[in-house]
């Protein structure tokens, strides 16, 4: 056991362009973005590290493919004044006005149908984002925020508000957690979900200050109750007025407070100020991205445990000494030797979203429906603008249960073949899978060859290495399917690969 400790690193030290092939190219696209194609890890691994890396992060000198316009969604569902609508049903109440209390309330309700279609209509269009980005890594950042700084359609009811949080993610995906931060306190979905937009003097809601620094930036233990409260002081006022924000000078507490250490008449941006100096919050946010992006923490007593902690001190003290920009710590993780470690940072199981979007952009399978696309996320536990908590989604082997094992391993095979649990896609026998992006540059002795082409679909399709067993069970087939057409048996042996355990790694 001593042996096996001293050898455990976790090596910031970056990777070689000798040693960075294929397999490390997949990775990357994997872990910095939802997959790519075997031709895609080939110009990455031709690149090498450094081009491949800065390309990712570089997402402004990237275009945009066409996708669903900001413009599409209408800001005015919910944007009214709420008060005044409230204040006229309560008067109605009191004036006995039995028919117009309905018709306010047929208002309202109508109201409500409609920005909940819209929210649905929101997640076709983030998926769809994500599926079809040039930008891979500014929507997988998007996707770590969301989670980070939780916030629920379900309990805010404004799914305008929802997006305008969601394009402020993608604005700042590698940009500076200091100005994100900051933003979060002024950002509407955020104070509707905390309650903070009824905070007052009189009686400040503790909410916000509480998760901004428990779950947000700092974690247990790093702050003390009187900082939640002096916290709440200094964050009354800040509210919104439709879909802006808005500083009301007249409920704000422009006392004296103490929070973190720091002394004065504190407003919402100097709590957030005090709560950047500190030394933990730094290394939070890179526990956090180091969790997301390679994996959980050793657990006590394994020999990895100590050189991982070590490693995310590194990562916190480049985002400190860089005052929070995100990207040179981010460029520092994915350069590293440790990120492509497969021994010492093992593979992580698929978020529902890598492993929908995943199949799409390293398969290039048809989109199919939509619709069956998000329920089936909502159904894998990952239901986009619908976080569980504030805490976000748990991710990691949670992912993993009784209740969406099936629909996990069923996805990519309905992605695959249009099949569903009952029936097939209406559209299956039209959007027929193109096996041609797997057989991208294969030469025609792979082709002929089982035991050569069961070998390439695995290493196409899978993040993680498999048994000798299942590369030869997966030969087998091949070679049962004799003369049949070779498209036709690369979908169906990639029907066989999305239905083993190690298709939910990456």
């Amino acid at each position: 056991m001593g042996g096996e400790g001293a050898k455990a690193t976790a090596s910031m030290k970056p990777i070689a362009a000798s040693a960075f092939g294929p397999s490390q190219a997949r990775r990357l696209m994997w872990r910095a973005g939802f997959g790519g194609t075997p031709a895609q890890a080939q110009v990455l691994a031709e690149w090498g590290p450094e081009q491949s890396v800065d390309t990712l992060l570089n997402v402004e000198e990237a275009l945009v493919y066409p996708a669903p316009k900001a413009d599409d969604f209408d800001g005015s569902i919910m944007g009214g004044d709420v008060r005044a609508q409230r204040r006229a049903e309560a008067q109605a109440r009191r004036a006995q006005d039995e028919d117009e209390l309905a018709r306010l309330r047929r208002q309202r309700e109508e109201r409500e149908r409609n920005d909940r279609r819209q929210i649905r209509e929101m997640q076709r269009w983030w998926l769809t984002r994500m599926i079809e980005t040039s930008r891979p890594f500014e929507e997988k950042m998007a996707l770590f925020w969301h989670g980070h700084f939780a916030t629920s359609y379900r309990t805010i009811e404004n799914s305008y508000h929802m997006f305008l949080q969601n394009e402020m993610f993608r604005r700042q995906a590698a940009g500076s957690y200091a100005q994100l931060l900051d933003a979060i306190i002024r950002d509407p979905a955020m104070l509707a979900y905390l309650d903070n937009n009824d905070s007052r003097k009189e009686k400040p809601n503790e909410n916000l200050a509480r998760e901004l620094m428990e779950l947000f930036s700092l974690g247990e233990g790093n702050y003390s109750e009187k900082d939640i409260k002096e916290g709440a002081r200094s964050l009354t006022g800040y509210t919104f007025e439709g879909n802006e924000f808005a500083f009301r000078a007249e409920r704000h507490d422009d006392g004296v407070k103490s929070i973190l250490g720091r002394t004065g008449r504190l407003k919402g941006e100097d709590f957030v100020v005090a709560i950047l100096a500190r030394p933990a919050c730094s290394e939070f946010i890179a526990f956090k991205l180091y969790r997301f992006f390679i994996g959980d923490l050793p657990p006590t007593g394994s020999p990895m445990r100590q050189p991982v902690i070590s490693y995310i001190r590194n990562m916190a003290a480049t985002l400190r000494s860089g005052k929070y920009a995100l990207r040179p710590m981010l460029r520092k993780m994915l350069l590293s030797e440790h990120f492509y470690d497969t021994a010492r940072a093992p593979a992580r199981v698929k978020s529902p979203a890598e492993l929908v979007v995943g199949a799409m952009r390293s398969l290039r399978t048809p989109a199919r429906d939509l619709n069956v696309l998000t329920d089936a996320m909502d159904l894998m536990g990952q239901n986009l603008f619908f976080p569980p908590s504030v805490k976000g989604w748990d991710g990691g082997r949670s992912w993993i249960n009784t209740s969406t094992l099936f629909v996990r391993m069923n996805i990519a095979n309905f992605l695959l073949t249009g099949r569903l649990p009952r029936g097939y896609d209406a559209m299956a026998g039209e959007e027929r899978y193109d096996a041609a992006p797997i057989l991208e540059g294969v030469n025609s002795r792979t082709r002929k060859d089982p035991d050569l082409l069961a070998a390439h679909i695995l290493d196409c399709a899978l993040c993680v290495e498999v048994s000798a067993e299942k590369r030869e069970a997966l030969a087998v087939f091949i070679r049962s399917r004799g003369q049949n057409d070779l498209a036709t048996t690369v979908g169906e042996s990639l029907s066989l690969v999305a239905a083993m355990p190690e298709y939910q790694l990456c």
